[in-house]
């Protein structure tokens, strides 16, 4: 196996921390926390928990962050599993050095986003929940790499972990390992120092839990951006890899 550099793309309040916990419980494979968040706070502005922490303790030069994801993989593994924030892609950011990882995508419905996110932090702006960045990006590496990324959908991996990952596995180009379904709880090093107000339940976790329905409603004020949101959802969840016996659209 070649050395493998995967970019995973998620929204915020997705199951993208608990993807990278699978992924860092491979003995093969070292994991890096949301590298563009720091830029994404200079460049916006966004006063987000423990703001001013991040700016100082993370590179905030986006050519040096990009050097560093194409370079060496660290720790001499041979898998380097990189999560990103689709929000983080800003409108001015050059993407050419998206060819030089696998990327991959990870989509959650935008009721059960929305519904999470409100409960962290105000919602006033449908790029702060990545759907947009996700297909803008998605149509982009379409076109310049003549290949769809895979697409995994949250409710199919938490329903069915093993199956779903071992489908990306082979998608992506490297063998599937037990390791990947469990995990310890706790806390890593590897984890931003963001963590602590947004990690709460993947560090109580200890491996992928049945999807449960939520009963909530989307606020009324929330429901137009929650239907642009789900258009954009749509399109990729129709490129999800998808369980057996599973319709294209299960939604």
């Amino acid at each position: 196996m070649d050395s493998v550099r995967i970019a995973m793309w998620s929204g915020p309040r997705n199951i993208s921390s608990a993807m990278m916990r699978s992924f860092e419980n491979r003995p093969d494979t070292t994991v890096t926390d949301e590298p563009f968040y720091a830029y994404y706070l200079v460049k916006t502005g966004v006063k987000h928990p423990l703001r001013k922490e991040i700016i100082q303790n993370s590179e905030c030069n986006y050519d040096n962050i990009v050097t560093y994801l194409t370079g060496s993989i660290p720790d001499k593994k041979k898998i380097w599993y990189q999560k990103h924030m689709a929000h983080h892609i800003l409108s001015d950011m050059d993407l050419h050095w998206t060819g030089n990882v696998t990327n991959c995508f990870l989509i959650r419905h935008p009721k059960e986003v929305i519904l999470s996110y409100e409960e962290r932090f105000p919602i006033d702006s449908i790029d702060q929940l990545g759907y947009k960045q996700l297909c803008l990006l998605f149509e982009y590496l379409v076109k310049e790499t003549d290949a769809r990324p895979p697409v995994l959908d949250s409710r199919d991996v938490l329903n069915h972990p093993r199956e779903i990952l071992k489908k990306l596995c082979d998608k992506i180009g490297i063998s599937f390992m037990d390791q990947m379904l469990t995990w310890p709880a706790g806390r890593r090093e590897s984890d931003g120092m963001w963590g602590q107000h947004w990690y709460k339940n993947v560090e109580h976790s200890t491996g992928f839990h049945k999807y449960q329905t939520k009963n909530k409603n989307i606020p009324d004020r929330l429901l137009s951006l929650y239907k642009e949101c789900l258009s954009y959802f749509e399109i990729l969840y129709l490129q999800r890899i998808r369980p057996k016996n599973k319709s294209k659209k299960e939604i």
